[in-house]
């Protein structure tokens, strides 16, 4: 009788687990690639509270999906592909895969000719970076660059990338691409916050307070600490089941739905 009811109870074990299988299938892997510049990109922890907003998006999804961060601090477009940047994620795209592409900071900064990039080669860039992409039958989604904090004496938040975040509308129109508007989204946020708490979302710093910047730092309306990459994060992660609902449904908790 004993031997009788073990047998039972492990053969309703085995079945129960043999219909969670069932239930829960696993998961293709794929992977999400950020492309982008210093807003987006992974800071060490010696530059800490500096981050970039790709750093918490990525603890977002559940384990079939592998975040890959290759944005870099003061890359534009035409840096990105000149120095060969560019190349190494294209090559190592799969099908199925996502790329995640903000520019526009570096690109628009005529006082870096290192890095600017007049309007029409910024927008020739994107469109021939969403072709790459579509080669290697993968997934492009735009993102307008992130805003800066910028005030109107009124309070009022300010556009601060009045040629370059319609340029990336454009281009995701005209090619039929996602498009997250993370410019008009981080606007808004700052606009929630106000001028005065608005400016705690971004990395700046009292003389000792850190460190890792013992002289503080006084003037930055463009980096975030790790609470402001999060909120953008935030927005992004947000905007996500309407723009792009094949990605957003690996969000945790977003299994089977």
């Amino acid at each position: 009788m004993m031997k009788t009811r073990y047998f039972l109870k492990i053969s309703g074990l085995a079945a129960l687990a043999a219909l969670a299988a069932f239930a829960l299938p696993t998961r293709k892997k794929l992977t999400v690639w950020m492309v982008g510049d210093s807003t987006m990109c992974v800071y060490d922890s010696a530059r800490f509270p500096l981050t970039g907003w790709g750093m918490p998006f990525a603890r977002y999804f559940d384990t079939s999906v592998v975040v890959k961060n290759r944005a870099r601090a003061g890359r534009s477009t035409r840096t990105f592909i000149s120095e060969g940047l560019w190349k190494k994620v294209e090559d190592s795209l799969s099908p199925g895969d996502y790329v995640l592409i903000q520019f526009g900071h570096n690109d628009e900064a005529k006082s870096y000719p290192d890095r600017y990039t007049p309007p029409a080669n910024f927008r020739k860039n994107l469109t021939w970076m969403v072709s790459e992409v579509r080669k290697k039958k993968a997934v492009a989604v735009l993102i307008t660059p992130v805003s800066r904090r910028k005030f109107s004496d009124a309070g009022q938040a300010m556009e601060t990338h009045p040629v370059y975040s319609p340029i990336v509308r454009e281009v995701a129109a005209k090619e039929n691409v996602p498009l997250i508007d993370l410019d008009s989204l981080s606007m808004a946020l700052y606009q929630k916050f106000g001028p005065r708490d608005a400016p705690l979302l971004f990395n700046l710093l009292k003389p000792h307070e850190d460190p890792n910047y013992p002289d503080g730092i006084v003037k930055n309306a463009t980096h975030f600490n790790a609470y402001g990459a999060r909120k953008i994060a935030e927005l992004v992660l947000n905007a996500l089941p309407s723009a792009v609902p094949g990605l957003a449904s690996r969000l945790v908790g977003q299994h089977g739905r």
